[in-house]
């Protein structure tokens, strides 16, 4: 499925975008961010979004056989019977695609004349981690397709490069920082805890004990046990997700897939949960990764309370900083200000466009200068930037 949202008539200089989006047969929690980046980019550079409906099964399986017998890609693609679902009749200066595994790029032969039609051609590949490079079939996969390859895990880029011979840059995951803002009318925080996606038992047990002997702490958990979770609406759980956090007084992070070693291989990365958190004003507790990726983007004070979630009692943690109001608001406001200030899409968005040499459209000068703008309301004092 093909949206148009670019205006007919788009200013000198503005750049024209098409979007390739896996939303129409992905359908996870996990991807909703992603999915929620695809939006920014939408209205930001009224880029036009294509939305596959399916995954080309039978045609990816014959390219797929045919490139690891022939060891071409030309000849695979020539082979495979790929649907041309849409036919670009206008030139763009930039194909962006978001896969939320490098297994996705064969969706590309699924555009008649894309090749030809677009200047730039670059993917962001939000998760693979260093174990799926133990897989021969990996480096088959045609990466090919695209000038520039955007990681979502740190850990993988110079991997990444390796591989395929292309620039590779880290992109973190972020957060539309508008919605997430609880300003200019923040909500009253009733939820005193909240914990969604995976969770150490140990201190979730001790936070779902509390909350059963005490009828004023309202501890908000998943009880879906399903990592394939699926939504109906990605728009509509990202917004519940706002309402939920902006809501809540603490949240409980750890590093992504903290469960899953055999998946990461040991490796931490900085989960999409962190910036939500920050994002709408809650306190983070929890384990940060290791490494010097998050001091590179959480580097405010109390960013995250460090608590060991497998030995620590969070609950002491949480009854000390109950005693500390002052203290609290504080973080919060730090939080709403840095997250505002540094981890909304239009940032990654900027380093996307540099990273190809492309100037930044108006939409985004004047995104940024909104952003800028709300954090010097809710917080004024101490800014990096003049208020």
């Amino acid at each position: 499925m093909l949206n148009d949202t670019s205006v007919l008539n788009k200013t000198k200089g503005e750049l024209r975008i098409l979007v390739i989006s896996v939303r129409g047969f992905r359908a996870q929690v996990a991807n909703c961010s992603l999915y929620e980046f695809e939006d920014v980019l939408c209205e930001l550079e009224s880029a036009r979004l294509y939305t596959p409906t399916h995954e080309f099964e039978m045609p990816r399986k014959v390219y797929r056989m045919t490139k690891y017998a022939t060891g071409s890609a030309d000849i695979a693609r020539s082979i495979a019977p790929f649907p041309a679902e849409i036919t670009l009749e206008e030139d763009y200066d930039l194909l962006f695609a978001v896969f939320d595994n490098p297994w996705q790029m064969h969706l590309m032969e699924s555009i008649k004349n894309w090749r030809e039609k677009c200047r730039h051609k670059a993917c962001y590949i939000m998760e693979t981690w260093k174990p799926s490079f133990d897989d021969w079939r990996l480096v088959h996969e045609p990466f090919q397709n695209f000038d520039y390859i955007f990681s979502g895990i740190a850990h993988c880029v110079d991997s990444f490069s390796e591989v395929t011979g292309l620039p590779c840059k880290y992109l973190a995951p972020a957060i539309n920082a508008l919605k997430f803002c609880p300003y200019p009318n923040p909500a009253e925080r009733l939820v005193d805890v909240c914990c969604v996606g995976r969770r150490p038992a140990g201190a979730h047990q001790s936070l779902f004990d509390r909350s059963q002997q005490d009828d004023n702490f309202f501890y908000y958990y998943d009880t879906v046990n399903n990592k394939n979770l699926e939504v109906s609406n990605p728009r509509q759980h990202r917004a519940k997700l706002v309402n939920l956090l902006q809501r809540s007084r603490y949240n409980i992070a750890a590093h992504a897939k903290f469960d899953s070693m055999e998946e990461t291989g040991g490796f931490h990365e900085i989960g999409t949960r962190y910036f939500e958190g920050v994002a709408a004003g809650t306190v983070l507790i929890g384990m940060p990764p290791m490494g010097d990726v998050f001091p590179q983007y959480f580097d405010w004070e109390d960013a995250i309370i460090k608590v060991n979630l497998y030995k620590q009692d969070v609950l002491e943690v949480i009854d000390a900083l109950n005693a500390q109001p002052e203290r609290v608001e504080a973080i919060r406001r730090r939080n709403i200000v840095n997250a505002l200030l540094k981890h909304d899409w239009v940032y990654r968005w900027r380093e996307v466009l540099e990273a190809l040499n492309l100037e930044p459209s108006q939409a985004v000068l004047n995104r940024e200068k909104q952003l800028q703008r709300l954090a010097c309301s809710v917080d004024p004092v101490d800014l990096p930037i003049a208020c």
